[in-house]
């Protein structure tokens, strides 16, 4: 489509939503920005796309306005097993060598599909491991996906799909993990709903990683079709933030076409055949490449997982870095890093014990993080943030029923404790308890009401009380709404 608006007012739109929103529109991408303003008109209650486009321009955006420009001004539009050869890489090659090197300790794997739209990606991994675990159960499996567009979240949370949503998958795929409804459309089997959690998420404006947002200790993230949206600038956090995002060793799969040795610098690239992964190198040096064996992940009559293949060794962890001076700096003021190197005697024993579990969890040490915590529990009983924190570990370990134990104790210590609310309301909506869920969720707005817009919450890693509105907010929309009962 060839632009009619004004180039003027085509310049200036787009500098305007590069720097509120981070999307990148240059000139020839002028047709594909009039296009999605023109899309937007209805939903904004405008005459046509010039006076929605001016509008725009008035004054800031607010949340509600990025949402319903973010959807028509990014392809929304996936389907399942899409780009299939960096899915085989990824089940092939990196699922392969993580399950086999955790298979006989902590069972554990934590993937990030950031940026997943409609759901298709989250799920097509959530099969891929159904495929390669027989016996699933025994595993703590996190499949966290997120977008910041509700509409998006809603029709993955509900995972009804239809025919175009197959157009490149294989033929099996409907048969064995779909329910066909009788007005022609595919449901997902329950078993693997579960398995994923969806949730809001602005690459923009939140803070991640974080344990709050249960962003951190990631094993594997992908983020296709989706940084090609941002400006250079942009791009360039959101890369930063996912290396943080993952544990040492941990991966990150990008679309073919954003792949950028200078957009990714602080990753090792990985050439596969065909495709290009990064990894989290832990130190100095390139680890040799994983080496797993062909499975038949893509094929329908094999029940039963292929052998997992060797381990493939690593590296010996980076040497211990040099005493600390005397004396040390207080553990409130440290870094993650630092604050591992800290003992526990040379700082406030609660103070201290608290900051190493939340490092250990950001790691994805949680067996250590869980003892830290409870040192910090025990040093001070009537700390409702201890409790907190023992919950975010043990939902990361899958223990979700405990965890909310956790957040109630928290708020038997303090019944207004925004981010427990929040996080009862996280938990609940993750296991389709969405009754539950918005109960927490309107708790947390009505508690917020009492806060400045720019208060930072406490626990909650720099988070505002304005923007946890606009994410409750968010979320509220992106569940599923409930069926209204026949006559």
């Amino acid at each position: 489509m060839r632009p009619t608006l004004p180039h003027p007012l085509l310049s200036r739109l787009s500098e305007f939503l590069a720097a509120q929103t981070g999307l990148h529109f240059p000139e020839e991408r002028w047709g594909d920005l009039e296009r999605g303003i023109a899309a937007a008109v209805p939903d904004f209650d405008l005459a046509d796309a010039e006076s929605c486009a001016r509008w725009l321009l008035s004054a800031p955006l607010t949340r509600h306005m990025s949402e319903v420009l973010a959807s028509h001004l990014s392809i929304g539009e996936t389907y399942f097993f899409r780009e299939k050869q960096s899915l085989e890489i990824l089940g092939e090659q990196v699922l392969l060598q993580l399950l086999q090197s955790r298979r006989q300790n902590e069972r554990r794997l934590r993937i990030w599909s950031a940026g997943c739209s409609t759901g298709e990606e989250a799920y097509t991994i959530a099969i891929l491991l159904d495929r390669l675990l027989p016996a699933l159960k025994e595993w703590n499996i996190t499949i966290l996906a997120t977008d910041f567009n509700p509409k998006f979240l809603r029709k993955a949370a509900q995972g009804v799909y239809g025919e175009w949503s197959f157009r490149d998958a294989p033929g099996w795929l409907r048969e064995r993990y779909f329910n066909k409804s009788s007005d022609g459309r595919f449901e997902i089997h329950p078993r693997i709903r579960k398995m994923v959690t969806f949730s809001y998420l602005n690459f923009a404006d939140d803070v991640y990683p974080s344990l709050s947002n249960n962003t951190s200790a990631m094993d594997v993230i992908l983020c296709r079709n989706v940084l090609m949206y941002f400006t250079a600038q942009r791009a360039k956090q959101v890369a930063g933030n996912f290396y943080r995002a993952l544990v040492d060793g941990g991966w990150l799969i990008v679309s073919p076409t954003e792949v950028s040795h200078s957009l990714f610098s602080p990753f090792t690239p990985v050439e596969f055949p065909g495709a290009v992964l990064y990894r989290k190198m832990a130190g100095a040096g390139s680890q040799p490449l994983v080496s797993g064996h062909p499975v038949s992940l893509w094929c329908g009559e094999a029940d039963a997982a292929p052998p997992m293949p060797p381990v493939v060794p690593t590296e010996p962890p980076a040497a211990a870095l040099s005493m600390l001076p005397h004396p040390a700096p207080s553990a409130a003021n440290l870094s993650d890093a630092q604050a591992d190197q800290v003992p526990a005697h040379q700082a406030d024993e609660r103070e201290a014990s608290s900051r190493l579990a939340r490092s250990r969890a950001n790691q994805g040490r949680l067996s250590e993080a869980l003892e830290w915590c409870e040192k910090a529990i025990a040093a001070d009983k009537l700390n409702p943030a201890h409790q907190y924190l023992l919950a975010t570990i043990l939902q990361e370990q899958g223990r979700h029923d405990i965890a909310i134990q956790s957040l109630m104790r928290a708020l038997y210590l303090d019944p207004d404790f925004v981010l427990a609310h929040f996080s009862l309301g996280n938990l609940h909506q993750s296991q389709g308890r969405y009754r539950q869920a918005q109960r927490y969720f309107g708790n947390v707005l009505v508690l917020l009401r009492k806060h400045p817009p720019d208060e930072i919450l406490p626990e909650a890693d720099g988070l505002t009380a304005g923007r946890l509105v606009e994410i409750v907010t968010s979320l509220l929309e992106s569940l599923p709404q409930p069926v209204a009962a026949s006559a």
